[in-house]
């Protein structure tokens, strides 16, 4: 039932994406108006600008990419369960362990293409990637979506039992993603992500599992202030093994958060009932359930730095 949802929630956010016209400033312009408008040089298409303010919600990247010469700084952590056998007034409510602790970069090697590197403390995962954002939403609606390919290899460097590893292939996962992004409004974004994983050696290791599968996500903020938003975020694997499988058993990743901007840095906190910062890792194995208490508190702080000698200050 809940692909079903999922895609008829992709149905109607494509539909609303062609649908809904922004609101002209003074008189509404038709779309031959602005045809032969810009045909004859009177009115230029401009580019839509932050869709959203970070390059990460809370499970989901988005569709921003880090311009030129520009690092992005990342941090992600995830603390233990709330809830449930191991949350609870003994862990200080998950805040005495952590699931998973990410620390990476991006640097933009064009305005639309950015390279991404980072480690996670969740099975030692280490991440090597491309963004790519090769179409950009316009003002007057003649280009009504971003979209955005990703692209990751990831690694496990360690062995996380005895020579489950034995074959040095074994240790590569594979991850790629199409982001299709909207900036309904100056409070509303919205995304939907198709995504496609790939595990050399499913984990967990469990007879029966998949090496190959798709996921769609999808994702949204609001903006309620100048500078803070709600965020949500869900992803729901289309994977036989994880919707039958009773053990383990597999629940869809979700978050919500609050997003905060504070200068040069943004700043996210959120629930999630995903143990995994990687797509690789709460994609394929996401045991927790909101029901049970097994969700956690976590935070991400993005940091960027400009590097382009022609600038002066900090992009934001």
């Amino acid at each position: 039932m809940k692909h079903y949802l999922l895609l008829a929630a992709f149905t109607l956010f494509t539909g609303m994406a062609f649908a809904q016209q922004p609101p002209a400033k003074k008189d509404t312009i038709s779309s031959a108006d602005s045809l032969l408008n810009s045909l004859s040089g009177e009115t230029k298409a401009e580019p839509v600008m932050a869709t959203f303010k970070s390059t990460r919600l809370i499970l989901s990247e988005t569709s921003e990419t880090i311009k030129k010469n520009n690092l992005n700084f990342v941090i992600v952590h995830r603390f233990g369960d709330i809830g449930g056998n191991d949350g609870g007034g003994k862990t200080l409510w998950g805040f005495d362990n952590s699931s998973d602790i990410y620390i990476g970069f991006e640097y933009g090697l064009t305005d639309n293409l950015d390279i991404d590197f980072g480690r996670s403390k969740y099975e030692q995962l280490l991440e090597l990637g491309l963004k790519y954002n090769f179409l950009h939403q316009t003002s007057d609606n003649s280009i009504p979506v971003a979209l955005t390919v990703i692209g990751k290899t990831g690694l496990k460097p360690y062995s996380v039992t005895t020579n489950v590893f034995d074959d040095y292939g074994n240790r590569f996962n594979y991850f790629a993603q199409l982001v299709i992004a909207r900036k309904f409004s100056s409070r509303f974004s919205a995304q939907i992500s198709p995504s496609f994983v790939r595990n050399n050696l499913p984990f967990p290791f469990v007879e029966g599992n998949e090496k190959d599968f798709f996921s769609l996500s999808a994702a949204g903020r609001f903006k309620i202030t100048k500078r803070m938003g709600i965020v949500v975020d869900y992803a729901h694997p289309f994977s036989d093994f994880r919707r039958n499988s009773d053990s383990p058993k597999f629940y869809d990743p979700s978050g919500v958060g609050i997003e905060i901007e504070t200068g040069g840095h943004v700043f996210t906190m959120n629930f999630t009932n995903a143990e995994a910062i990687s797509p690789m890792n709460y994609l394929s194995n996401t045991q927790s359930k909101w029901g049970k208490g097994q969700y956690r508190f976590g935070f991400t702080i993005t940091r960027v730095f400009d590097f382009n000698p022609k600038h002066k200050g900090t992009y934001k």
